[in-house]
């Protein structure tokens, strides 16, 4: 058995055990908290330090021999479970501030599916700037290989405009030399964590709009067609959609201030058919 009592006890022994051993645990983190050591995180996810001088090193055996103190048996398999080691991580800033610090030079890109009217499944890889949220390129495929992706990142980079850090997914469209090639250009590809995308939440959003205002509104033929749609949107996007984070101004910029004319009439011009217009003076 992995726990047995050791004196007279009443109801479930192995539960008892285990609570036991939780309070030692939890007492030796009050007592490494208090010290001002590094706090305590689950089993696997970091390493623990090595003792200091004249210490043993507190393994799963040591507190298996602390429990006969309180009138238990453990195996190794239950210190085991109940057992948190340390964290010792290098100081480094959190993920937030990195963003903020160097949004002017990072942007993020991310994949997405569009069905088609034949339920064919079209990919969309699009790159986006952090700074103005601007869609600096994207483009459509059905069959999206670590080539056409490197040929993507080339298109949107001409004479010298990149970034100097790319946000990215773990996808394997990218291909394992994605990152020594970026690298070569002077930009440095940052993976997201495993199963978090909120990690690429610039990217997501823009996503987020692509589908709800253009994409949920039309039924997309072929490739050709999702392409045509998209540019067209993304022009939009970039010159015409007025952004709440960037004070209702457009990614590529405030708009040039002039004065209304005397006279004259306001036109509108519409997009992908009529699903936006964009708002101006008639020329004189």
């Amino acid at each position: 058995m992995a726990v047995r009592p050791c004196a007279s006890t009443t109801g479930n022994g192995d539960s008892l055990a285990a609570h036991g051993l939780a309070a030692v645990l939890e007492l030796e983190e009050q007592a490494s908290s208090d010290s001002g050591k590094t706090a305590y995180a689950p089993r696997g996810a970091g390493t623990r330090p090595p003792p200091g001088p004249g210490e043993p090193p507190l393994g799963q055996h040591a507190h298996r021999g602390r429990a006969p103190k309180l009138g238990y048996h453990l195996s190794a398999r239950t210190v085991r479970r109940y057992r948190r080691e340390v964290i010792h991580r290098p100081p480094s800033q959190s993920w937030r501030t990195f963003l903020k610090n160097h949004a002017p030079h990072i942007w993020a890109s991310d994949f997405f599916t569009v069905q088609t009217v034949t339920f064919k499944t079209l990919y969309v890889f699009l790159f986006s700037s952090h700074c103005r949220r601007k869609l600096v390129h994207l483009n459509v495929t059905a069959h999206p290989t670590a080539e056409w992706v490197w040929r993507q990142l080339i298109e949107a980079t001409p004479w010298g405009e990149q970034p100097k850090y790319l946000i990215r997914d773990r996808d394997c469209c990218y291909g394992g030399g994605f990152n020594g090639r970026a690298a070569r250009l002077g930009i440095e590809a940052v993976l997201i964590p495993v199963q978090a995308p909120k990690a690429n939440a610039i990217a997501e959003r823009v996503i987020g709009t692509l589908r709800r205002e253009c994409l949920d509104h039309v039924i997309v033929i072929n490739e050709r067609h999702l392409r045509r749609v998209l540019r067209e949107y993304a022009a939009h996007y970039n010159e015409g959609r007025p952004h709440r984070w960037l004070g209702l101004e457009t990614p590529t910029g405030p708009p040039s201030r002039a004065d209304p004319p005397l006279s004259g009439r306001i036109v509108a011009r519409s997009v992908l058919g009529g699903l936006h217009h964009e708002y101006e003076w008639a020329a004189a």
